[in-house]
């Protein structure tokens, strides 16, 4: 890290932050983090979606499937609505990082203001290039049409891609110098790329695929469970099964360096992720469990699980929350869950995921065709079952990326009560942003189902059989 002397007491914001009651502190972390967690999974929609879509659309021309080019033009509506619905959201989230953490923006906006401003830029062009992928399906050529919905795949990925630097900063800051209480020598470059951006990035960018494809899969496996078996729905069933199938195990070996950066850069989270009370050697890996004054209790213990996973020895030295004083702890139950069921899932997906490849190799039949065969009923309902679960474990990465960097906004330097607005009523707030965002999910599964009932745009031969199912 640069050369950082923090001199809180010396910058009045700070002192004036210590005015907030913790019911306002509370009402912040509360508003912030449910708009977040309600954001993040339209967003991954924003970015997996528009790729499903294009695939589709791809192999639809391809093979002059009018089933696929319906689902296509299905899709590329529900991602219309999706892109509108998360450009509110995302909005609500830019006044929230002004309006409930000043502290943070005052001091810190001029260094991590460059992703958030390339993210601006991503928005405009996928914006752009996504009307004209609405608005020209009948005007272009089909492959020129194709070709437009490029950069909406592109830009999407751009976008989270900027934000997420803009969080991986938060947990690895860097790129400026604090002199005096005051921020001298930015490098917002610096700032942007810093260590945490890499794995960070990655990590969010595959989550956005499998939340998407397991989702969408999810809701075409449910049409097959009750006997809609034509064409239409095993295509809307296999592409986006197949795709989270591939990607799922690109996502374990993500995950597994994200942990081990976090062994090197963040210990302290580590060892909150893992109930890890004290530094040693032949650390257990323990799954489930509680936290108890010295540890953590009714756990199941791996024996020197976590030191062969950490340094692929048994007597590695795994830093424990005693490096830090008890005040400086994330809440170790949760952020403890949280990871063990983010990880669960993961595992869940890719069983999956093998289930499909077992399942063509023994067949000899891929997509759609393997529904054929005995046993697949099971799996139809364990992939309808993948795509809240895909959602749950979404949620539970977000947690321990958050939680368990409490109590610090900004790793090391600003804590969240130093940062939070010292004004009174932020329970007002949390209460309309909660009106907000139920009427925003009532409306936008209203707009869904309508679209999906909708008959004006050329329909392939079985449209009829599948007038009111949902897209997504």
């Amino acid at each position: 890290m640069n050369d950082i002397v923090v001199a809180a007491d010396s910058n009045p914001v700070l002192v004036l932050a210590r005015a907030a009651t913790e019911g306002d502190l509370s009402a912040a972390r509360a508003q912030m983090g449910f708009s977040l967690a309600w954001h993040i999974v339209v967003a991954c929609l924003g970015v997996g979606l528009p790729a499903l879509t294009l695939l589709t659309e791809w192999l639809g021309i391809r093979r002059n499937d009018p089933a696929l080019q319906l689902l296509a033009r299905r899709w590329a509506r529900a991602m219309g609505v999706l892109f509108a619905v998360g450009a509110v959201s995302g909005t609500i989230l830019s006044f929230e990082m002004g309006l409930l953490w000043p502290g943070l923006m005052g001091r810190f906006g001029q260094v991590i203001g460059l992703p958030f401003a390339l993210e601006g830029i991503a928005f405009f062009i996928e914006a752009i290039f996504l009307g004209i992928y609405l608005y020209a399906w009948d005007r272009l050529a089909p492959r020129r049409h194709l070709l437009m919905g490029i950069p909406i795949v592109i830009a999407g990925t751009a976008s989270a891609f900027f934000v997420v630097c803009a969080n991986a900063w938060m947990n690895q800051p860097r790129g400026f110098t604090l002199r005096d209480g005051k921020v001298v020598h930015v490098d917002p470059w610096a700032a942007m790329l810093n260590p945490a951006s890499p794995p960070q990035t990655v990590h969010m960018i595959l989550a956005a695929f499998m939340v998407s494809s397991f989702l969408t899969a999810a809701v075409y496996a449910v049409a097959l469970l009750r006997g809609r078996r034509d064409a239409y729905h095993k295509a809307g069933f296999a592409i986006p099964f197949t795709l989270g199938a591939v990607v799922a195990p690109f996502q374990i070996v993500v995950g597994d360096w994200a942990a081990r950066f976090l062994a090197d850069y963040q210990p302290v989270k580590l060892a909150a992720i893992e109930g890890v009370y004290r530094t040693s050697a032949h650390v257990p890996l323990t799954i489930g469990g509680v936290a108890g004054q010295d540890g953590l209790k009714y756990g199941l213990e791996v024996p020197d699980g976590l030191s062969l996973l950490i340094g692929y020895r048994t007597d590695t030295v795994v830093k424990g929350l005693d490096t830090v004083p008890r005040s400086q702890w994330p809440a170790v139950t949760g952020v403890h869950w949280a990871f063990d069921l983010m990880v669960a899932v993961g595992f869940f997906l890719l069983a999956l995921g093998l289930w499909l490849l077992l399942a063509s190799w023994r067949t000899r039949r891929i997509g759609g065709d393997i529904l054929d065969r005995r046993g697949s009923r099971l799996l139809l309902v364990l992939v309808a079952l993948s795509g809240p679960a895909s959602v749950v474990a979404l949620e539970s990465g977000w947690t321990v990326t958050e939680l368990g960097r409490q109590p610090w906004i900004v790793w090391g330097v600003m804590s969240v009560r130093d940062a939070v607005n010292p004004a009174p009523g932020l329970m007002a707030g949390l209460w309309l942003v909660l009106v907000v965002y139920a009427a925003m999910t009532v409306a936008t599964v209203y707009v869904l189902r309508r679209l999906a009932r909708a008959t004006a745009v050329p329909a392939a031969p079985q449209e009829a059989d599948v007038r009111g199912y949902p897209v997504v």
